[in-house]
């Protein structure tokens, strides 16, 4: 009897690039929707001729205008049809919304060594919990992953939620994933095998295009 291989497909992880003056260096989150900088829009352009040297069969994307500023390049080269994932909008930061690291830690207490703890338990002020954070990306995670039909994929987002899918491919605490820097304009791919996506390989961490690089 002819036997078939199980299905792994590899998943390009993106954070938007550089979001506008005002809000680089401030927690923003779901409830601001900024465009990108400049150099932003220079990182998405590097980031679809780095992805236009690759097999993308489907792309999937938070609904979030720096987002989809940051996609629109690829966009423009063919790719195929986004599917727009609600539950992929950014971290909700609750009162740290606005303010900057040292405001947060003036006001709240919160050092940018210890934010992570706080979203873990109790969760922030008015915001995320890491607990519901992971329940609302892991049914993203599913739909992408029950989608036929790819073998690679880009998913553009934040990188909130990058990490809170590392979390839940690889099965740790949020907390463990703080470890993992998510730069402007990164790429981190994994290997997902479908049937077993726990088994999931780390092929590239935080990965950023530089500009008119193009790799096949």
């Amino acid at each position: 009897m002819k036997t078939h291989p199980l299905r792994t497909v590899r998943l390009h992880l993106i954070r938007h690039g550089e979001v506008e003056g005002d809000w680089k260096g401030v927690f923003a989150g779901s409830r601001v929707d900024m465009g990108l900088s400049p150099a932003g829009h220079a990182q998405a352009g590097a980031l679809a001729d780095w992805l236009g040297g690759r097999k993308i069969d489907a792309v999937f994307s938070s609904p979030m205008l720096r987002v989809r500023q940051t996609m629109a390049p690829l966009l423009e080269r063919e790719a195929p049809t986004p599917v727009l994932i609600d539950g992929l909008h950014e971290v909700d930061f609750g009162d740290f919304t606005g303010l900057r690291w040292e405001q947060v830690r003036e006001r709240l207490g919160v050092t940018a060594v210890n934010w992570l703890h706080v979203l873990d338990h109790p969760g922030l002020p008015n915001g995320d919990s890491a607990a519901g954070l992971l329940d609302r990306v892991r049914p993203c995670v599913e739909q992408i992953l029950a989608t036929p039909g790819y073998a690679s994929a880009a998913v553009f987002c934040h990188g909130g939620i990058v990490r809170a899918i590392l979390a839940i491919l690889m099965d740790l605490p949020f907390t463990k994933i703080g470890s993992f820097r998510m730069d402007y304009g990164s790429v981190t791919v994994v290997e997902v095998p479908v049937e077993n996506p726990r088994a999931v390989q780390i092929g590239l961490l935080n990965f950023c295009p530089p500009a008119g690089l193009r790799e096949r």
